[in-house]
């Protein structure tokens, strides 16, 4: 009987472990790298300890809340995706009563996290749980849902000023714009991986908007987020090393390009990865800027 019952325990917590898509730590990391560039910025290299852990682990909280939520308003879609038909709520594992006990729980558990913070952190995180909330649901009434994406898990980029400095400056509100632009981009590639079957279930996405000129849009977008973040460097009086990372993103950009350039979607799902190195580059370039300056 207890083997029984161990067994279903451990059985639930493997999927909800992959419902919260915990066993693809990419979406985690490409969410983190703006919030730590917001911290070393906002902090001149030195960020408060609890400051970091808190925005840390409240990254990792709502990305997988983020998951979940996401799960559960697309569990009438993702059964006709072939790319998520096997995802837990899709496959019958998780029932999407479960699924909204798991998101409450993960939000729970991030807003004990951020009520460690100073009161603007605080309030500010309201915000951030209902972009975070709502963005699933806006692939049914805007083309545009890879922008509100940016929005949502962006918003960890004003609230690490805010954490850190009590205000957001503008170079913060500036560090925000580029992330936004950054997720609309990586996102339009991940969502050119589901083109064909978003087409056939009436799923909007920024990869059906742009249509054959998606390539030409998000080159001229890499071009302004590269301007974006220049700008924020000047800004924050960043050194050589800073625009090194800078340099080493926009070869990156440029390899991004080549990646999607017949559209395969073996090929753009591997530049959506790709971001990974490209928020690395700049937080590596911040980092360094930032101990030479020691």
């Amino acid at each position: 009987m207890m083997d029984k019952i161990m067994d279903r325990v451990l059985d639930r917590i493997k999927q909800y472990w992959l419902l919260a898509r915990f066993d693809k730590p990419i979406g985690i990391l490409i969410l983190l790298w703006p919030a730590l560039w917001a911290l070393w910025v906002a902090s001149g290299g030195k960020p408060d300890l609890l400051v970091l852990t808190v925005i840390c682990l409240g990254v990792v909280l709502m990305r997988a809340a983020g998951c979940v939520i996401n799960d559960y308003a697309d569990r009438d879609f993702d059964p006709h995706v072939e790319r998520t038909k096997q995802r837990p709520i899709a496959a019958g594992r998780v029932s999407p009563k479960e699924a909204l006990i798991v998101f409450t729980v993960l939000c729970l558990c991030s807003f004990g996290l951020v009520l460690l913070l100073n009161i603007y952190t605080i309030m500010l995180s309201f915000i951030g749980a209902f972009l975070a909330a709502s963005y699933p649901f806006m692939k049914r009434y805007t083309h545009l849902p890879q922008a509100y994406l940016g929005m949502a898990f962006g918003w960890a980029v004003p609230m690490s000023f805010a954490a850190q400095l009590d205000s957001i400056p503008p170079v913060g509100w500036l560090m925000y714009l580029a992330t936004i632009l950054w997720a609309l981009v990586y996102d339009t590639m991940y969502a050119m991986v589901d083109k064909d079957d978003d087409l056939k279930i009436g799923v909007k996405s920024t990869a059906i908007l742009f249509g054959a000129y998606d390539r030409h849009i998000m080159a001229a977008l890499q071009v302004v987020i590269l301007g974006l973040l220049i700008t924020v460097g000047q800004m924050a009086n960043t050194g050589w090393p800073y625009y090194g990372g800078i340099l080493i993103a926009a070869g990156l950009s440029v390899y991004q390009q080549k990646l999607i350039l017949h559209r395969e979607r073996a090929l753009c799902f591997k530049a959506f990865l790709n971001n990974n190195w490209y928020g690395l580059a700049v937080f590596l370039g911040l980092l360094a800027d930032y101990w030479l300056r020691r």
